[in-house]
């Protein structure tokens, strides 16, 4: 029962650790008007706070996934959450773009290490029955930090500024970090027997499921969050609205995350692993080109919770065969999982901002929401045949 609690004790401080990562990421979307006012450049050129951080998020996962593996999980997850106190204490004392890119780069670099090795964590110790579950919780956590980065840095900067959003993620980065980091002195379990350094990612890339695991989602994440990034500014430009109601309705995406992780389990018992990645490649489809052609602005949460429960629809059926990838060196696999996600979020946001400032951001959310419908039946369509032991 002692143990129990501690492992739920640990539960809450990764979700928090998680929730804080999660909102740091999302956190310049709606900041994007504020900061092209503040340095005065393009919204497109303003984007580079976005993708820095994703690239230096997903190039660093290949550093924290084996030193999880070897030094622990915990520990590594609450060093991360204190190093990133530094990024955003930095982003909070900017003076120029450029010095605001530099603490970006130093946020993601940082925040890498978290969420991945949370999965891993829980892969570790959570029994494959409950795990789904487990991992359900640590969703709600992520997609609540989004839904907080997008809604609150739009209600903060339109009222106080855009300073402050950094300096409050920094308070919640020390606290939850400093927290967990005394609950992993206490936990005795280790990591032990783990395949390390880059023999264990050689060794996921040798797995024929793996690779093309981590294809596809690079993929998803660059239609995904390249559209996602786009939401606030199509709104404003669009729609006229102001940065804290753009914000606010771009937090739907995350209620649809989290409405999407209350209703996990019982969607995977009655369509299976293949009907629920169909289902989000639909849904996505259907919210992203609401924002390509309908004009209409109340209709606007709607298309965003559509495209948010459509994404970790597909999303987690991708995360929960990733688990799977390498039990020894989980940590690896799951940090290469997400440096992959987040490498094609990078390019995504890139390509949607040259679309932006030289096309019309319509276009963003169309071939967003076209091509997630085509990967999602892709997925569904190995799933079956993984599913029923045909050779793909």
């Amino acid at each position: 029962m002692a143990e129990r609690r501690t492992q739920r004790s640990i539960e809450w401080l990764l979700g928090a650790c998680c929730f804080a990562s999660l909102a740091s990421m999302r956190a310049c979307d709606t900041l994007l008007p504020a900061l092209s006012d503040e340095f005065s450049v393009t919204v497109g050129q303003a984007a580079r706070v976005i993708f820095v951080f994703a690239i230096a998020y997903g190039a660093c996962q290949l550093c924290f996934g084996p030193l999880g593996d070897r030094y622990g999980k915990l520990r590594t997850i609450a060093g991360c959450a204190l190093a990133c106190v530094i990024g955003n204490g930095m982003a909070f004392a900017a003076s120029s773009l450029d010095w605001l890119v530099t603490a970006r780069i130093v946020s993601g670099g940082c925040a890498a290490g978290i969420f991945p090795l949370a999965m891993a964590w829980i892969g570790d110790n959570v029994s494959y029955g409950s795990r789904q579950e487990a991992l359900a919780r640590l969703v709600s956590a992520g997609v609540t930090g989004m839904l907080a980065g997008q809604w609150l840095s739009g209600v903060i900067a339109q009222w106080i500024g855009w300073r402050p959003v950094f300096a409050l993620l920094s308070v919640v980065f020390l606290a939850a970090g400093s927290l967990l980091l005394r609950a992993a002195s206490a936990d005795v379990r280790q990591d032990s027997g783990a395949v390390r350094g880059m023999k264990a990612l050689r060794g996921v890339l040798m797995v024929p499921r793996a690779r093309w695991i981590l294809v596809v989602t690079t993929i998803e994440g660059a239609f995904a969050y390249g559209a996602l990034a786009f939401i606030p500014s199509l709104l404003q430009r669009h729609h006229q609205v102001s940065l804290s109601t753009a914000g606010g309705i771009a937090a739907f995406y995350a209620v649809g995350g989290f409405i999407y992780s209350r209703l996990a389990a019982r969607l995977l018992r009655r369509i299976g692993e293949p009907g629920l990645a169909g289902l989000g490649g639909v849904l996505s489809c259907a919210g992203y080109l609401s924002f390509a052609y309908v004009p209409w602005l109340l209709w606007t949460p709607v298309a965003c919770a559509m495209a948010g429960f459509g994404f970790y629809s597909l999303h987690n059926t991708l995360q929960t065969n990733a688990t799977q990838m390498a039990p020894s060196a989980r940590g690896s696999a799951m940090s290469l999982f997400a440096c992959v996600l987040f490498l094609g979020q990078s390019v995504g946001i890139m390509a949607a901002a040259w679309v932006a400032d030289h096309l019309t951001d319509a276009l963003i959310f169309a071939w967003a929401g076209s091509g997630l419908l085509i990967l999602s039946l892709v997925v569904a369509r190995r799933i079956r045949l993984w599913l029923t032991c045909v050779p793909a």
